[in-house]
């Protein structure tokens, strides 16, 4: 008599394979755990130049007199201007200006990796004199703020702002204080 014997368990080989394809699925899923954080950073960068704009945006509407006063270019050496309402002493609108402009360009510099930003308005502000904090402002103001930012195909921080148009992004706003 011949006895036929049944198999039981696995064997190496199919044992191998169900570990060679329970491999390449976790490495799928670190790929994409890596897409989401990236994107994730991505949205939150885009967040804070929303948040930096309407604060500077806000900044400019209160102090409405001096609204072209704001215009020119901000990046990490405007905040490194100081304080000149640090006193706690009454600042007058032309002090408010450079207080903002510090203290606006450290936050942006905080929160935005090696960013610059632009502010430009066309027009002026209507009325008199006495009137000029209260009157309308009859032009546009435009907020550019860029910033670096490693994304998906492209690499680390530029050196500086001007050698990098490749990775840099930008959160243009328009507005009328």
């Amino acid at each position: 008599m011949h006895r036929t014997r049944s198999q039981r368990g696995f064997t190496l080989i199919e044992v191998m394979v169900a570990l060679l394809i329970f491999s390449v699925g976790l490495m799928g899923m670190a790929g994409l755990m890596v897409l989401s954080v990236k994107t994730n950073q991505s949205a939150y960068l885009r967040t804070q130049a929303s948040f930096l704009a309407q604060s500077m945006a806000d900044r400019i509407m209160v102090n409405r007199a001096l609204v072209t006063s704001y215009v020119g270019t901000y990046n990490a050496s405007t905040a490194a201007a100081s304080d000149p309402c640090t006193s706690g002493a009454t600042c007058s609108p032309a002090q408010m200006v450079l207080r903002d402009q510090a203290l606006w360009s450290q936050q942006m510099v905080a929160f935005l990796p090696n960013p610059t930003a632009r502010v430009a308005c066309n027009g002026a502000v209507l009325g008199n004199a006495a009137q000029a904090g209260a009157s309308p402002f009859n032009g546009l103001c435009t907020l550019t703020i860029e910033w670096d930012e490693s994304t998906l195909t492209r690499g680390t921080l530029s050196a500086t702002p001007a050698a990098a148009t490749a990775n840099r992004q930008m959160f243009a706003w328009v507005f009328q204080p």
